[in-house]
C-alpha cells in the first residue's frame, strides 16, 4: 500500500512499466519513462539545494511538463504549489511571496512571464526547465539560476532515496480566491488527499485498462483525481490540451479518438459540448464514467448529455478545494424526468468523510426539509490556509457534534437541505458573496478589490448573474471619480493585468452612485436591477 503520492508512480512503474502512462497530442509516454524522467528532476532538484518540505512552484501549461513537474517535486520530498500559467504577474509575485517560494519549475516559452513574477519582490532563486529550448531563446528572469532540460537529462535516474518525508507532510498548496484580495493557500498533506484516492478506487473502479482525461488545470483541485487516481490505478492520462475547450467539437473528436472512458469535467465545459459539440456525430461508446463538479449542472443540459451518452454512468460529485470531494450523487434515470427543473443533489457523504449540516442553533439537521450549513469532517479536511492562522481558525473549528472534543471540522458556507429520503444533501447556495464561474470558485470581494485599485474608481461593486452554461456571469458597476479621466476599456484592461481571466467581469458599468439599503451597504438586489449609465 502506498502512503506517499509519489509511491503511487513507482509502484505502477514497477508493475506495468510498458502502459502508456500519458498521452498528448498523438504522442505516448510509458509508466517506465515517466518514472525515470521524474527520477532525473527530482535528483536536479535535491542538487539544487531543495529539501523536504520546500515548496517548488510549477510554472507550465498543460503538457507531459506538467506531470513530470508534480511527481519530481514530491520525489524530491518537495511541496508543488501550482501557478497558474494564464494568471496576471501580481497575483502570481504574490503566491511565491506567500508560501516563500524559492524554486519553480517552467518551461523555455514561460521564461518571459516568469522573469515578471520574480521582480515582483520575490525570492526565487531557481528555475528548471522540463522542456528542450529548442530553437526558443531562454530568458534570464533577473538573478534566477536556469538549469535546462539538457542538464536534466544528465542526472542520475535510479530512485530518490527516502528523505524522510511521511504522509502527514504536506504534498500540494493549491490557491484559491480569497474575499480580502489575496488568494488563500490550501495546504494538502499526503494522506489528505489519500482519503480521496483510496475512496475514488473503490467507487469507480479504475484499472489499467481505462483511458481518462485530464482537463481541470493544476491549480484546480479536479486535476487530483486525473492524475492521481489514474496512476494508482495504471490507466492512460489523456491531457487535453488547454486550448481545446474553446472548441467543443474538438473536444468531443478528442473523446472519440483516444477511446476515452473515465472523464472528468466542470459543467460548463459539458454544457459547451452539448450545445456546440455535434455530439452526433461522434461515437462516445467507450464512455463508462462521467464525472462532473465545481459547479450546479443545469438540468436540461444534463439530459441531453445522457441523451447522447446513454451508456455511461453520471455523478455529480461536490466538495470545496479544503476537502477535495466530500459527497456524491450516482444520477438515475428518474432524475432526468422532462418536467423536473432542479438540479440533481449533491448527494451523500463518501467513505471515510462525513458531511452534516447545522442549524442556525448549531443542531445537527436530520429531517427531511431541514436547511442548514453544510460542515465536513474527517481525513478529508485540509490543513488550513499556509501562512494565515487567522483565515484557518474561522473556518477550521472544533466540531460542535463531534464525537471527540478536539476533532476538527470544515465551516464549507455553503447551504443545504436534506432531501425527503433523509440522506441526500440539496445544494441551495453560499452564505457569502462566493459565486462559481466556469467551475472556478470566486469571492465577489475580490474582484471588487481589484476595482477599487484604479485610481479612477470611486466605488465598486460586482454581482453574479446566473448563467445556465457557464454558472455565472460577472458585472461590475463603478462610480468613477472623475467621469472625464476615467474609461471603461481602460478598467476593463486594467483588471484583465490583475485577476485571471475567468474573475474579470463581463461587462461594466458606469452609475453615478451605488444604491445602498437602509444600513448604508451596497443594494445588489437593485443592482441587478439596474439600468442606464454606459457598459462595456
Amino acid at each position: 500500500m502506498a502512503f506517499l503520492l509519489h509511491h503511487l508512480l513507482t509502484r505502477t512503474a514497477e508493475k506495468n512499466p510498458e502502459t502508456e502512462a500519458l498521452r498528448f497530442n498523438g504522442e505516448a509516454m510509458t509508466y517506465a519513462e515517466l518514472d525515470r524522467r521524474t527520477n532525473q528532476v527530482a535528483r536536479t532538484l535535491q542538487g539544487a539545494g531543495v529539501q523536504r518540505g520546500d515548496r517548488i512552484g510549477i510554472y507550465v501549461n498543460k503538457s507531459p511538463a506538467s506531470v513530470i513537474a508534480v511527481f519530481g517535486i514530491l520525489k524530491a520530498g518537495g511541496v508543488y504549489v501550482p501557478l497558474d500559467p494564464n494568471a496576471p504577474a501580481d497575483r502570481l509575485g504574490y503566491i511565491v511571496r506567500n508560501c516563500g517560494i524559492r524554486a519553480a519549475v517552467s518551461a523555455p516559452g514561460k521564461m518571459a512571464g516568469l522573469a515578471e513574477i520574480a521582480a515582483k519582490q520575490t525570492r526565487l532563486e531557481r528555475v528548471v526547465l522540463l522542456e528542450p529550448a529548442e530553437d526558443t531563446p531562454v530568458e534570464n528572469p533577473g538573478a534566477v539560476e536556469v538549469v535546462t532540460w539538457d542538464q536534466v537529462l544528465q542526472a542520475g535516474d535510479d530512485p530518490v532515496p527516502g528523505d524522510g518525508t511521511i504522509d502527514a507532510d504536506l504534498a500540494y498548496i493549491l490557491y484559491t480566491s480569497g474575499s480580502t484580495g489575496d488568494p488563500k493557500g490550501v495546504m494538502i498533506a499526503h494522506r489528505t488527499i489519500f482519503t480521496f484516492i483510496d475512496w475514488c478506487a473503490a467507487t469507480f473502479a479504475i484499472g489499467p485498462g481505462d483511458r481518462v482525461t485530464s482537463h481541470a488545470p493544476l491549480h484546480f483541485d479536479l486535476s487530483t483525481f486525473d492524475l492521481f487516481v489514474s496512476i494508482r490505478a495504471g490507466a492512460t492520462i489523456i491531457l487535453v490540451p488547454e486550448k481545446l475547450s474553446v472548441f467543443p467539437v474538438n473536444l468531443v473528436k478528442l473523446l472519440q479518438t483516444e477511446r476515452v472512458t473515465v472523464t472528468y469535467m466542470v459543467p460548463s465545459i459539458y454544457s459547451m459540448m452539448v450545445n456546440y459539440g455535434k455530439l452526433d456525430r461522434y461515437d462516445l461508446s467507450a464512455l463508462r464514467l462521467v464525472l462532473f463538479a465545481g459547479e450546479v449542472f443545469p438540468i436540461k443540459y444534463l439530459r441531453r448529455l445522457v441523451a447522447a451518452v446513454p451508456d455511461a454512468a453520471y455523478y455529480n460529485l461536490y466538495g470545496p478545494t479544503e476537502t477535495n470531494v466530500c459527497t456524491y450523487y450516482r444520477v438515475r434515470p428518474e432524475d432526468l424526468d422532462p418536467e423536473r427543473t432542479e438540479p440533481v443533489p449533491i448527494g451523500i457523504s463518501c467513505e471515510n468523510m462525513e458531511a452534516f449540516a447545522l442549524d442556525e442553533d448549531g443542531r445537527r439537521i436530520t429531517t427531511p426539509g431541514g436547511e442548514g450549513e453544510l460542515w465536513v469532517r474527517g481525513g478529508c479536511v485540509a490543513l488550513g490556509y499556509w501562512g494565515d492562522p487567522e483565515k484557518t481558525a474561522g473556518v477550521f473549528v472544533r466540531n460542535p457534534d463531534g464525537p471527540h472534543f478536539d476533532e476538527i471540522a470544515y465551516r464549507t458556507g455553503d447551504l443545504v437541505r436534506l432531501a425527503e429520503d433523509a440522506r441526500n444533501w440539496i445544494f441551495l447556495g453560499r452564505r457569502d458573496h462566493m459565486v462559481k464561474s466556469r467551475g472556478y470558485r470566486i469571492e465577489l470581494g475580490d474582484v471588487e478589490t481589484a476595482l477599487y485599485g484604479f485610481p479612477g474608481v470611486k466605488e465598486a461593486a460586482v454581482i453574479a448573474v446566473p448563467d445556465e452554461l457557464v454558472g455565472s456571469r460577472l458585472r461590475a458597476f463603478i462610480v468613477p471619480a472623475d467621469p472625464d479621466r476615467i474609461t471603461l476599456p481602460d478598467v476593463k484592461v486594467y483588471c484583465a493585468g490583475k485577476l485571471p481571466g475567468y474573475m474579470v467581469p463581463e461587462s461594466f458599468e458606469f452609475l453615478d452612485e451605488l444604491p445602498k439599503t437602509s444600513t448604508g451597504k451596497v443594494d445588489r438586489t437593485r443592482l441587478a436591477a439596474a439600468s442606464g449609465g454606459h457598459s462595456l
